[in-house]
């Protein structure tokens, strides 16, 4: 897909698993296990999927998914698979290395969008894409650097205290776009501080969801995650959205979709759903 100055590509980083009652909050089983079956231990499969936008002078990765310096216990609980999807895979895919990357986009710092952001070489933790600039917001940087109780798994410094220390950090103040052709949206009840790109040009219009519509499934006015600081205000949030993303026809990225890439939204006489699903590319 081509929007604008940018080739967009959809870059998936690992497959993994998480609970189904934590992702659909108060959504009683019987219905969210229509649209996502759970397994042995209720956990629901999952991916994390990037965005990379290709333009004549830039390379920008949007999210860098769970990363691969997890140990066996925690790769067991998540069911992380890196197998055969993993971050330097899909990017070589597409003729691409970490090294040609020029700017990370961090929605967020939970670790399955911002474990990417390092790696681990002759024992140490580096930058995974050493010639870039990592983008941050103000208001999730301090979260994340002083995360709460219910946040502090989310949370790990391992994925940009390297950064930081390289001076590869730079914190985003406000609502004005940073990259050129990128305009951006915030929201908080996810968590605080979590940064949308909203890439569009006179024909096409995509917005990158990040944790507020995860899957296509959680298009749904009231289907929000258990994860969520704060599901009412997730609700405000989409309750705000929704109505433009009909109007103006949005295409909606899933970043952890497992079977879908994006797609765009229809209000029928009951609620907000997906109406077709779209290909960013193959």
């Amino acid at each position: 897909m081509k929007v604008g100055k940018y080739t967009l590509y959809s870059i998936e980083t690992s497959r993994f698993r998480l609970d189904g009652g934590a992702m659909f909050g108060i959504i009683p089983k019987i219905l969210w296990e229509k649209e996502t079956p759970a397994d042995a231990y209720n956990r629901i499969q999952m991916v994390t999927r990037s965005l990379l936008l290709v333009s004549d002078d830039r390379k920008i990765i949007i999210d860098t998914g769970n990363g691969d310096k997890w140990d066996d216990k925690a790769r067991a609980r998540y069911n992380i698979d890196l197998d055969d999807i993993n971050l330097s895979l899909s990017l070589e895919k597409y003729g691409f290395t970490p090294a040609d990357i020029t700017d990370v986009f961090c929605t967020h710092l939970h670790f399955d969008h911002a474990g990417g952001n390092t790696t681990i070489e002759d024992g140490k933790i580096v930058p995974t894409f050493p010639n870039a600039t990592y983008w941050i917001h103000q208001d999730n940087w301090a979260l994340a650097n002083s995360p709460s109780e219910k946040d502090r798994g989310s949370y790990l410094a391992e994925n940009w205290a390297v950064l930081a220390e390289n001076g590869m950090i730079e914190c985003v103040t406000d609502r004005e776009g940073f990259i050129p052709g990128i305009e951006i949206m915030l929201t908080y009840g996810h968590t605080t501080g979590m940064m949308h790109p909203l890439i569009k040009d006179g024909d096409n219009t995509v917005f990158y969801a990040a944790d507020i519509f995860p899957m296509a499934a959680h298009v749904p006015l009231t289907w929000v995650m258990a994860y969520d600081l704060n599901p009412v205000q997730t609700i405000k949030e989409k309750r705000s959205l929704l109505p433009r993303m009909v109007e103006e026809n949005w295409t909606v990225f899933f970043e952890h979709d497992p079977l879908r890439q994006a797609g765009r939204v229809t209000m029928d006489e009951k609620r907000y759903r997906l109406k077709e699903a779209v290909i960013i590319s193959e």
